[in-house]
């Protein structure tokens, strides 16, 4: 009997003892969780930044985590994720996190964040060379790439632009970007016009007009975004424009001769430019429209060349403070021009409106 007794507390204090075991695993492992989740891998933190290509997959983007410190365990974050269903939500992008968050701060900063973004003004009126430059100082690409992407032949194609380049059609906005890794130009290109295209359809919410009619209203708004900084008159002097046109009168706008001498135009315009029957966006020596836009015009001055003021000025001229004077008559014109233009004050004379 007292075998039995012995073998069977045996037994018992062998089955107590497992029963421990696999409890203190089990406590074990629950503390090894609590731990990832609530202990940061680091105290004090350190500021990262990094980085999440496209399209890679989560199970990378855990490793890499872990590799950088910013986790201590790319299983147990892959887990993480799945319970909250955020496996498919994080973009690609940089994002500064923090070695010193806690897992669940470093997916939501990965899952909710647009991450770190380069931003990029690109406002009305430029050319697409001054346009280039903007690219380039904000370290999104180079004039040269951009120049050629401007001028690409199956991208000009592709969104039906039957034109040399896209000058015109690189909508002036701010864009936000996520950093590159290597020149953005061609993207560049490609999403202005995207842009240009997605605002026309406010201008012609029923289609497109066909290119040509197109492309004379976007050559007309790229004037008016020329002529005046001032949205109120942009429709007055679209009016005068198309007046003009109806006439057969030349155009005769300063900017239309500035953009055929180029980037190397000195700020000044002297008679010779006038005169000068070889520049062909001269509308003082040839009639009608350029032959292309002069700068990326807006949505105003989109609308406002498409639905133009209904008036009877074929003149107008800078007053100084930034609007116009506009005549219907060339003696009241002369006479505009004489007081606001030849007896004006150098010192308080302003093209635009401040």
């Amino acid at each position: 009997m007292a075998g039995k007794r012995t073998i069977i507390i045996s037994l018992v204090v062998l089955v107590a003892l497992a029963g421990l075991g696999v409890g203190g695993y089990h406590w074990h492992k629950a503390w090894q969780e609590e731990q990832f989740l609530t202990v940061p891998p680091e105290k004090p933190g350190r500021d990262l930044v990094f980085r999440v290509e496209p399209g890679q997959i989560f199970t990378t983007i855990a490793k890499n985590l872990k590799t950088a410190g910013l986790i201590t365990d790319s299983r147990r974050f892959l887990k993480l994720a799945q319970a909250s269903g955020k496996t498919s939500s994080i973009r690609a992008g940089e994002f500064m996190l923090n070695t010193g968050w806690i897992p669940g701060k470093v997916l939501h900063e990965l899952t909710t964040s647009a991450g770190i973004m380069k931003k990029v003004a690109v406002r009305e009126g430029l050319t697409w060379w001054q346009t280039a430059d903007k690219i380039q100082e904000a370290g999104l690409g180079t004039r040269e790439v951009f120049a050629k992407a401007v001028a690409d032949p199956e991208l000009l194609a592709k969104y039906g632009i039957q034109a040399k380049d896209a000058e015109g059609y690189l909508f002036p906005e701010t864009y936000m970007l996520t950093p590159p890794r290597g020149d953005q130009s061609e993207y560049m290109v490609e999403t202005m016009i995207k842009e240009f295209f997605k605002n026309a359809a406010k201008v012609w919410p029923d289609g497109l007009p066909e290119w040509k009619e197109l492309n004379k209203y976007v050559v007309l708004a790229s004037l008016v975004e020329k002529e005046t900084g001032d949205t109120s008159e942009r429709k007055r002097i679209a009016g005068v424009f198309h007046n003009r046109l109806k006439r057969r009168m030349l155009i005769q706008a300063d900017p239309t001769i500035i953009y055929g001498l180029g980037p190397a135009f000195d700020g000044n315009i002297r008679k010779k430019h006038l005169l000068d029957k070889s520049n062909p966006y001269n509308t003082y020596t040839h009639a009608g429209l350029p032959p292309g836009p002069i700068c990326s015009p807006g949505l105003d001055a989109l609308m406002a060349a498409v639905f133009p003021e209904d008036h009877k000025f074929l003149y107008f001229v800078a007053k100084g403070d930034g609007s116009h004077y506009f005549s219907k008559t060339l003696s009241e014109h002369n006479n505009a021009v004489h007081k606001y233009q030849l007896r004006r004050n150098k010192k308080t004379y302003r093209s635009t409106k401040q």
